[in-house]
């Protein structure tokens, strides 16, 4: 099946071919800077793209020089002087609820039902590094940098690039980068396991990772989703739990067409054709 649609978004450019969904920060005259808005336009994308029954795979990426740079400054800083009340209970209540908000967005790549692959090239800055985390794969130029931005700007980590990047690398690496601040660069990044393979430029990244989501494309939608179901419960229990949890998944999942149809497929040396 061959549909191409193209949808526009504020903060964001989406095209869909062959159940692949490019989706692209497209806001390059600010390095794709998030404001408000920008988080929950993102995050209703994601919710969409996540029950789109011609998406099977995501791919996560940036228009212009930078792939990211994260929350806009100014919108960080109008939290606080945003506060209409003089009781700073209520203040506090309200930059948790919007601590919430950029949270929830993060989730949302994580929770969305397709696998998420980002392609990054240039700056992934700050809050960048906590979409990328909540990624299924990572994928980067040999110039691109990731920097936990925050602790330079007298800020912690809050929406969980302290949560998930000691799941994607080794903790104390984590700890260097989130203390320091410091850029690590694509070839550095692919060899402490932040990203999968950092290429030479965005054209050769963009091309690799279209045939991985492609490859992906081409299996069967529900052991996808099925798969990354149980590689994020995985992340969190022990191997007996997930033992369990996978035992009890395919007791009620095994039985579906799809097998016999990628047995078939096999044999007969051709493409499976998969329901959505």
């Amino acid at each position: 099946m061959k549909i191409f649609l193209m949808m526009k978004y504020k903060a964001f450019s989406l095209t869909i071919e062959n159940y692949v969904a490019n989706l692209a920060f497209n806001q390059p005259e600010k390095a794709n800077a998030l404001d408000t808005p920008d988080w929950i336009e993102m995050q209703q994308i994601f919710e969409s793209l996540s029950n789109d029954k011609n998406v099977r795979v995501i791919i996560l990426s940036g228009n212009g020089k930078h792939f990211c740079a994260g929350i806009n400054l100014a919108a960080l800083m109008g939290v606080q002087q945003n506060a209409q009340t003089s009781c700073e209970a209520r203040k506090r209540e309200d930059i948790r609820e919007f601590i919430y908000l950029l949270q929830n967005t993060i989730t949302s790549i994580e929770k969305c039902k397709k696998p998420v692959l980002a392609a990054i090239h240039n700056g992934c800055i700050g809050g960048a590094v906590d979409l990328i985390a909540a990624c299924d794969m990572r994928y980067c130029t040999q110039d691109a940098y990731f920097t936990i931005k925050e602790i330079t700007l007298g800020l912690v980590a809050d929406i969980g690039t302290l949560q998930r990047l000691p799941k994607i690398i080794q903790p104390g690496i984590v700890a260097e980068m989130a203390y320091t601040g410091r850029k690590v660069y694509g070839p550095e990044a692919a060899q402490i396991g932040l990203v999968n393979k950092a290429y030479t430029d965005k054209a050769e990244m963009m091309e690799a990772v279209n045939n991985i989501a492609k490859q992906i494309a081409e299996k069967s939608p529900l052991c996808i989703r099925g798969t990354k179901e149980v590689l994020l419960y995985q992340r969190d229990h022990s191997v007996e739990d997930g033992l369990q949890y996978i035992a009890n998944y395919n007791a009620a999942m095994l039985l579906s067409k799809d097998i016999q149809e990628a047995m078939s497929a096999n044999f007969e040396k051709r493409t499976a054709i998969f329901e959505d």
